[in-house]
């Protein structure tokens, strides 16, 4: 009797990890899985502003003498709106410092399609 005590409060921990194990899903969010319709609206908001960003990138010849990154800066401000959108879907808990890695996130990619208009890239 003293061999299966011992076995089943061995057993015990084992199968409480086990099955907690099979719900981790359930239990850490950010998973993109947990919320795929989420994922999916967040996916096509970024690619609506990335082609926002290479639709307002200029070639050289139509910028003249403007500074590369102002012009990008320039083209990061044009797609402002679709910029907001995008933090809006992906910081519902309005974390600055989201918003601000967001925000340096499009000027950085306004900052490569400028260049690739310019024929820098």
């Amino acid at each position: 009797m003293k061999l299966l005590g011992r076995s089943l409060r061995a057993a015990v921990p084992v199968l409480a990890v086990s099955l907690g194990a099979c719900s981790r899903d359930y239990v850490f969010e950010g998973n993109s899985y947990s919320a795929p319709m989420t994922v999916a609206e967040i996916r096509k908001l970024y690619e609506a502003r990335d082609a926002c960003l290479a639709k307002n990138a200029v070639p050289a010849d139509a910028a003249g003498n403007i500074d590369t990154e102002a012009l990008a800066k320039a083209v990061s401000l044009s797609c402002l709106p679709q910029t907001n959108m995008l933090i809006a879907a992906s910081n519902p808990d309005r974390d600055p410092r989201v918003a601000a890695a967001i925000r340096n996130d499009s000027e950085l990619r306004a900052l490569s399609y400028v260049l690739r208009a310019r024929g820098d890239r």
